[in-house]
């Protein structure tokens, strides 16, 4: 089992910027990517959150349409630690944003999230 914990979040003004963070609790050599998502509005499921951006283990990177621009994801010490970075923020990102964490067990891809963290852009 991996646990994934998150930091970051919380209020900002319009036009504002904001950095989360997630970490793999253990050093996990089967993550083939980690990334954010956030749940959407009028969302419950979990299979219904929107990519926010992901990194695979190779450092190639996917952002969902309404970031691109704006947002930036990045590994930083280790491998099982990423950043999202980010700027000009509307009140449209305002959402719950969820760590994932993609991982090959016995040849079959399982997704892990984090808790969420809430993320509020408002004046």
């Amino acid at each position: 089992q991996v646990h994934l914990v998150e930091s970051g979040g919380g209020l900002v003004q319009p036009g504002g910027s904001l950095r989360l963070s997630c970490t793999a609790s253990e050093s996990v050599s089967s993550i083939i990517a980690m990334g954010w998502y956030r749940q959407g509005p009028g969302k419950e499921r979990e299979r219904e959150r929107e990519l926010v951006a992901l990194i695979t283990d190779d450092g190639q990177t996917r952002y969902g349409d309404s970031v691109k621009g704006r947002f930036s994801i990045s590994r930083h010490g280790p491998a099982n630690t990423i950043d999202l970075q980010m700027y000009s923020l509307t009140p449209e990102d305002t959402d719950i944003y969820y760590c994932n964490a993609k991982i090959v067990l016995d040849a079959t891809t399982t997704d892990f999230w984090g808790q969420g963290t809430q993320v509020t852009v408002s004046s």
